[in-house]
């Protein structure tokens, strides 16, 4: 149990920087993640990551692989994509999510194109999509575990007025609760959670840890505060074990993690006490009999 639990992380260097910034991530993004699952936007997170790609392709071509180049480039480019699909759906009085998605896909063509035509190999392309754990450095580490905080602080202020418009947005603005500007610094977190793991996860495999363990929260806890608790503890149990399992069976990183939080979701869906198939299949045999 040492060899396969412990001892790569007392061995490698690198593998204790990516399981504490994985853990740092997991302790925040998971709660952003349960708030765009209240809120019906489970796939903006998917969609802020694509449109941070052509400022992390940018700044691939000006500084290579350098961690604060690319992140400087993906956060500006994230957050026009956020702040600019909110813009322009008030001004046409078309729907965000649809905006969106047109932001998105434009963004994602634009930063492979980039890439391809920078010089970038497909080794770089996947680097930057699906990331490396060789890739978290001491400045990612710092930057991860700086977000993770900034997050929790800004959620703290923010966990009342989030949950009032997710459950009673006509309350919240009666109420003066400021719905649009708490949207825009919501949005504005998830876009840097979602960056904040691009050196050990990529820019697509982020999502994964932010929703996969929120969607199977809902399957374990009704309050929001404890679906918050279990997506925490499915992200953490998540990251340890697919870094170990990234070890052991020499895969990417970021895809392991992602399968174990999957794995953890189709678990939730199976047995979750909270709408879970096999509780709500013995409560009709209960029922029945």
């Amino acid at each position: 149990m040492h060899d396969l639990l412990i001892a790569p992380f007392t061995e490698f260097g690198f593998l204790r920087r990516a399981l504490v910034g994985c853990l740092a991530l997991s302790v925040s993004a998971p709660v952003l993640g349960v708030f765009l699952v209240l809120r019906r936007m489970s796939l903006t997170a998917d969609v802020l990551a694509h449109g941070a790609l052509p400022g992390v392709a940018l700044g691939f071509l000006i500084a290579g692989m350098a961690a604060p180049a690319l992140w400087l480039g993906g956060l500006v480019a994230g957050l026009v994509v956020a702040v600019g699909a909110g813009a322009l759906s008030r001004a046409t009085g078309g729907r965000e999510d649809a905006t969106l998605a047109a932001l998105y896909l434009v963004a994602l063509g634009l930063g492979v194109a980039m890439i391809s035509m920078g010089g970038g190999g497909a080794l770089d392309l996947t680097h930057i999509l699906f990331g490396s754990v060789l890739g978290v450095d001491d400045a990612a580490l710092l930057l991860m575990a700086s977000v993770a905080t900034l997050s929790l602080v800004v959620l703290a202020f923010a966990w009342r007025p989030l949950v009032l418009e997710c459950f009673d947005p006509s309350f919240a603005a009666a109420a003066g609760a400021r719905g649009g500007l708490w949207h825009l610094v919501f949005q504005g977190l998830v876009v840097l959670n979602v960056l904040s793991a691009f050196q050990a996860l990529g820019t697509l495999m982020a999502v994964g840890l932010m929703m996969l363990p929120a969607i199977a929260a809902r399957h374990w806890a009704r309050e929001v505060g404890g679906m918050a608790y279990a997506a925490v503890g499915i992200a953490l149990l998540a990251s340890v074990s697919g870094i170990l399992f990234s070890y052991h069976l020499d895969v990417p990183t970021g895809p392991a993690i992602v399968l174990i939080a999957g794995a953890a979701w189709a678990a939730s869906v199976l047995v979750g006490p909270v709408d879970g198939l096999l509780p709500r299949l013995l409560r009709r045999r209960h029922l029945a009999g």
